[in-house]
């Protein structure tokens, strides 16, 4: 039996994809197999967010021929519809494709041979425009990454997103609550939803005017027997819309945890990067959901070094998020990126002034994530705990996203359980301890 191996950069949606793809292989009759263990072929599906996309592209291809020379390696994603001729240079790489034609890799393999210049078929962007569903299926069953939009409307000066994947598209409620049943019975108990821009859903077939919205989609779902847990990974805060927000509240399926890009809480720097939003808007929606869900987690994205920031715009992120009642952040040093407004601004900051100010936003982020699950402790959550056996240690997620550890027990896997928060362990988690009733 032939064997494939697959590598994910990034974000849930790429891990969505790559399952996805993963899934027309086993049903062709192949294994998949671990990365890098032998196969004999190696499809990487890469993001353009990660810096250094390049090295990091190198690095795993030459991984992939150390563990099979004769191996066919295929690169999709992102980073493969930007810059599909650099990737083609790559020495082991045999197949670059672009963003239409990821999905049928299995299509490409009849007849492709190891050669010195790799084959590349990637189209114009504006050709994506067709929305095909995907969905991850892990081995455990605990949860599941459903993408139900794609794309991205939005032309953020910083980002290249919108050139690697195309124009907002989106799945149907029909179809996104077949597949959701169908994940539940399968027996997975969580559906976290991924997208590009998650709050632009119910844009269809290239129709600008939305046919349903997102809070349509919301509805729907919370009605669907036997799902226990729904997330939303990530929201735009012009877009999460106060409906959402009282939905999740009042909702026992929708989980008390949002993730709200903010990248700068300065307004002039939001103003440089054409967002949409004012961080009083921000500001707006995260004490909208604590006033409604106290215990709720929410998650913030930042960018800090931005063409153009002082320090006083950055004292402006740094204090504009350690008074906000947000719980962690995901901090990304800005990065310079071909095709994009904010490459050609003049004012730079010295990369050295980038890593400096992100040491300081992680460090703030640890702290808050930190009172944030103290001010849990003692509280009883539902906890879903994971199949993965650490030195005798599992770990779980509660409803609000704090990450919890309790000793390994075979019963409590892919279980929703009551817990209540105890103290911290050596790790630095929380542990939980289960109630009985």
């Amino acid at each position: 039996m032939k064997k494939v191996a697959f590598h994910t950069l990034g974000c849930k949606l790429n891990f969505s994809e790559t399952s996805t793809i993963s899934r027309q292989f086993r049903a062709a009759g192949w294994c998949s197999v671990e990365f890098p263990q032998p196969a004999d072929v190696y499809i990487v599906n890469t993001c353009s967010v990660t810096e250094n996309a390049d090295r990091e592209c190198k690095t795993i291809v030459n991984r992939a021929m150390a563990a099979n020379p004769e191996a066919k390696v295929i690169i999709v994603g992102c980073y493969a519809q930007l810059k599909p001729q650099e990737i083609a240079a790559i020495p082991g790489v045999d197949l670059v494709l672009g963003a239409t034609e990821k999905f049928n890799v299995l299509n490409y393999l009849s007849g492709l041979e190891k050669q010195e210049q790799a084959q590349v078929m990637a189209c114009e962007v504006s050709d994506a425009n067709t929305f095909v569903s995907a969905w991850s299926d892990s081995e455990e069953r605990t949860r599941a990454f459903l993408k139900v939009q794609d794309g991205c409307d939005y032309n953020c000066s910083f980002c290249t997103i919108p050139l690697a994947r195309g124009k907002s598209r989106s799945n149907t409620i029909e179809n996104v609550v077949k597949q959701a049943k169908d994940l539940v019975e399968a027996g997975i108990q969580e559906i976290v939803l991924t997208g590009v821009n998650l709050g632009d859903f119910g844009i269809t077939n290239g129709n600008e005017n939305h046919e349903y919205h997102f809070f349509d989609l919301a509805v729907a779902l919370d009605q669907i027997e036997g799902l226990k847990r729904i997330r939303i990974s990530s929201i735009e805060p012009n877009l999460l819309s106060k409906e959402v927000i009282e939905l999740v509240a009042a909702s026992e399926k929708w989980m008390p945890h949002f993730h709200i890009p903010l990248q700068s809480g300065s307004d002039e720097i939001l103003g440089w990067m054409r967002r949409r939003y004012k961080r009083s808007l921000y500001a707006d929606k995260v004490n909208l959901i604590k006033k409604l869900m106290p215990h709720a987690s929410i998650g913030v994205d930042v960018i800090v070094g931005f063409p153009g920031e002082t320090d006083e715009h950055f004292m402006d992120t740094f204090n504009f998020l350690m008074d906000l009642p947000v719980s962690y952040f995901h901090v990304f040093t800005y990065s310079e990126r071909n095709n994009t407004l904010a490459k050609e601004m003049m004012k730079v900051v010295p990369m050295n002034v980038r890593k400096e100010r992100n040491k300081k936003l992680r460090s703030l982020s640890a702290k808050k994530l930190h009172d944030f699950t103290v001010q849990q402790i003692g509280n009883r959550y539902p906890v879903l705990f994971e199949h993965e056996n650490n030195n005798g240690v599992m770990h779980g997620y509660t409803s609000n996203y704090i990450r919890v550890e309790y000793p390994y027990d075979e019963n409590c896997v892919n279980k929703v359980i009551d817990c209540e928060l105890g103290d911290f362990s050596s790790s630095g988690l929380a542990n939980a301890i289960p109630v009985l009733v």
